[in-house]
């Protein structure tokens, strides 16, 4: 890794001759002004847990007489109607305009993970969903759609996107995330910063990095990730939305990385994000995350030391309010601190507050109406819903047939669960669980609702069962009758998401088993045992161990993926259960569908829709096989030299629908250099009956490598939607370098020698396969 000179860290960046003026005569007080944010609302409110002490409206009026930053969660703190407080927050820019020496304008940032977190706004689905559509377009749609609205309450700055990649589905912020291949991160990630600031609105990229690679999965934990993990997994997502997104801000992760806290690490703050990339936009805060240094990593004595450590690396900008850079006017009076080091971070502020137009913003007219969850934001969200469901398995029951006589009896916790929709960082959960008199200001119907919607003929009759989380088994009876009684039971199971012990996953819920919460898997297996077909929906933030749930698996078109040489035997999984273990008759995974995510599994179970979902991550068969990621090398698999066998219950890139397709032909040069495009193409054809999308991805192997290299590696994907019995011929234009590596040398490059492609229904299926040389 590039080292970080002190002069590097110093170095003022370009300014404008505008920017160099207002720059020339601040006041110290006035340059530490404007690189804090300040929580105006936050008051008694408990959305971040972890804040300590509560921040006062008179204390703001202290913190901004010489100016401020930023604004921290205008709307998305507590219940505001949107047009009352954009009518506030104009006249509070107007004030910091009228009222301070310099006039300047605070930046105003928000959370967008799943859609503007704002009360009134659309919620889309959680990023995990993203990564399971394998659409970049949409979720660039999806992206400036959000931006829109933030752009119109004036917003400029959005909390997202996530991209870390998972690497253990025991953390809790796993439906944070994209995927656990970094080049879908890397791609839908950079898709949604494109659209974000198609509006105006900078993406803030999180977090930087290393975070998702915790020890156990526990939030906040160690990080023991090698220098090779970090440049070929886990930078290539925020390297892409930085070079190809243009992305404007930076988010540090909290965590430390072989036992330097990533917030106080010129390394990677400047050293790899300014100095090796280019990066020219700012570096905020993870939320307290300065502090941390001091009462967390134990890294700095006091606040002084923790803003001076932080500062130094790289963080611009401290949120979510001033805990510790209220210290830099003095330090740099003292003669702790360079003025440089302060001035590099406010030219850094102060050029993208001109960069967004706020030097010469006109607050004189508030928007009078706005409209947050639009009909288009709607239909963005169920488009985004269908495409991200994955049907795990099926044995013919779906579509289902419509018929007048029929009883359904739907069962399960989350099946009349709106809030089992959405993700931890959703308004939703992430404040109106705080606020229950309030209602949801949006239209949420739940998978009951939807189904009694989408077949209206039906008997549909409904019994919880159980509740998500708890033990108690009152209810299990009543399901069971229902079930008995019904020609089909639709079982809906899952996650609650929330923070910090609130709830099953989401920020700080990590866990240590990978079974479904609660007694939902005793639910469902009772509903099961009467005999009744039954399809199961697990509605969760995580992938869940239900080899339990699967049958057995059929045979990838090739053998499984760099397990030939090892072990020759199938691997174990649910196609090691005995061949008569009864189950539900179809299983569906979705991962928190968001506001349309009801219609849309009521679509896909009437055959409306066709289910076109991958999964964007391993689906796991025990919490004891963890870490896992297919992107390991031969032993990181199955072996003879092992009795412990990770092979998950279905592999990454996994989904079938309702038709069937057939990948072959594959062709690709013969040779290749690094710097080149590697043009790859493939004949795939739909053989089934029904018009559908088929997700085409390619996956490469690197035969013999300096360093043990992964089995597979996916180096391309599309959808492609192709009607009943068509075919198309499919290229793929690859960058030879999207197959380089760091060496032995440290240096990350592309090795000349032999790899085999292949194309087929997941990471291991080999179903037609070419070879290519790197000269």
């Amino acid at each position: 890794m590039k080292e970080t000179t002190v002069s590097q860290q110093t170095a003022l960046p370009h300014l404008s001759p505008r920017v160099e003026a207002l720059l020339a005569q601040m006041t110290l007080e006035e340059k530490q002004a404007q690189l804090v944010g300040f929580w105006v609302d936050q008051g008694d409110e408990v959305v971040a847990p972890l804040s300590g002490e509560k921040k006062s409206s008179t204390r703001y009026e202290a913190a901004s007489a010489h100016g401020i930053g930023h604004l921290t969660r205008v709307y998305g703190t507590r219940p505001v109607d949107p047009v009352a407080r954009a009518e506030w927050l104009w006249a509070e820019q107007s004030r910091l305009q009228r009222e301070t020496r310099l006039g300047i304008p605070a930046i105003v940032h928000e959370e967008c993970l799943t859609g503007l977190a704002a009360w009134k706004a659309a919620t889309f689905p959680t990023p995990l969903a993203w990564g399971a559509s394998f659409d970049p377009e949409l979720v660039e749609e999806v992206g400036a759609a959000i931006g829109e609205s933030m752009r119109t309450l004036g917003i400029h700055q959005g909390l997202a996107p996530v991209l870390d990649v998972i690497r253990d589905p025991r953390w809790g912020r796993v439906d944070e995330c994209i995927a656990e291949d970094p080049l879908v991160v890397g791609t839908i990630g950079t898709a949604y910063v494109k659209g974000l600031q198609s509006a105006g609105v900078h993406a803030t990229l999180k977090h930087f990095v290393g975070y998702s690679a915790s020890r156990a999965g526990r939030n906040h934990a160690p990080v023991s990730a090698g220098p090779r993990e970090i440049e070929d997994v886990l930078l290539p997502p925020f390297e892409m939305a930085v070079r190809e997104g243009g992305a404007r801000s930076v988010m540090n992760s909290y965590t430390d990385i072989d036992g330097v806290p990533v917030g106080a690490d010129p390394r990677y703050l400047t050293g790899v994000l300014r100095d090796r990339w280019g990066f020219d936009g700012v570096v905020v805060s993870d939320y307290f995350a300065v502090d941390f240094l001091r009462s967390m990593h134990r890294v700095a004595a006091d606040s002084a030391d923790a803003a001076r450590l932080a500062l130094t690396a790289g963080i611009d900008i401290e949120l979510p309010s001033p805990d510790t850079y209220t210290t830099l006017a003095e330090q740099v009076r003292d003669g702790r601190l360079p003025v440089a080091v302060l001035d590099r971070a406010v030219g850094r502020v102060l050029s993208q507050k001109d960069e967004l137009g706020l030097l010469d913003a006109d607050f004189s007219e508030p928007p009078a109406s706005v409209d947050l969850d639009s009909p288009a934001h709607r239909a963005l969200a169920r488009r985004l819903a269908e495409e991200s469901v994955v049907l795990l398995s099926n044995d013919g029951i779906l579509p289902l047939a419509p018929t007048s006589r029929a009883r359904i009896a739907v069962i399960g916790p989350n099946a009349d669960s709106s809030e089992a929709l959405m993700g931890c960082y959703s308004f939703v959960n992430h404040v109106l669980a705080h606020h229950p008199e309030v209602p949801a200001g949006i239209a949420l119907p739940s998978v009951l609702e939807s189904l009694r919607h989408e077949f209206p003929d039906a008997v549909v009759t409904h019994a919880i069962g159980s509740d998500v989380e708890s033990a108690d088994r009152s209810g299990v009876a009543s399901a069971v009758a229902d079930a008995s009684a019904a020609d089909l039971a639709i079982v809906v199971v899952g996650d609650r998401a929330g923070l910090f012990g609130r709830g099953t996953v989401g920020e700080g819920n990590d866990v240590e088993s990978l079974e479904l919460p609660g007694i939902q898997r005793e639910l469902v297996e009772a509903v099961v045992a009467t005999g009744t077909p039954v399809i199961l929906i697990a509605m969760t933030g995580r992938p869940y161990a239900l080899d339990w749930a699967l049958p057995p698996r059929a045979g990838a078109a090739g053998a499984m993926v760099g397990l030939g040489a090892v072990n020759s035997a199938a691997p174990t999984s649910a196609s090691d259960s005995p061949a008569d273990t009864v189950r539900p008759a179809a299983v569906l995974q979705t991962f928190f569908p968001g506001e349309e995510g009801g219609p849309a599994i009521a679509r896909l179970l009437s055959g409306r829709v066709s289910p076109s979902g991958r999964l964007p991550v391993s689906m796991p068969r025990s919490a004891g096989a963890q870490p896992y990621s297919y992107l390991h090398p031969v032993l990181g698999g199955r072996a003879d030299v092992t009795s412990a066998d990770p092979t998950p219950a279905r592999p990454f890139g996994f989904g079938l629908g309702y038709t069937t397709f057939v990948h072959e032909d594959l062709t690709v040069a013969e040779t290749a250099a690094a710097g080149e495009l590697l043009r790859v193409s493939v004949r795939v054809r739909n053989t089934g009956d029904r018009d559908s999308v088929d997700v085409v991805q390619l996956y490469a192997h690197d035969e013999v490598a300096s360093v043990a290299r992964p089995v597979a590696q996916l180096i391309g994907f599309r959808r492609v939607d192709l009607a009943a019995g068509a075919e198309e011929i499919v290229t793929f234009d690859v960058p030879v370098d999207r197959l380089a590596f760091t060496g032995l040398d440290g240096i990350r490059r592309v090795e000349p020698g032999g790899f085999r492609l292949w194309v087929g229904g997941a990471c291991d299926d080999e179903e037609t396969v070419a070879t290519f040389d790197i000269a």
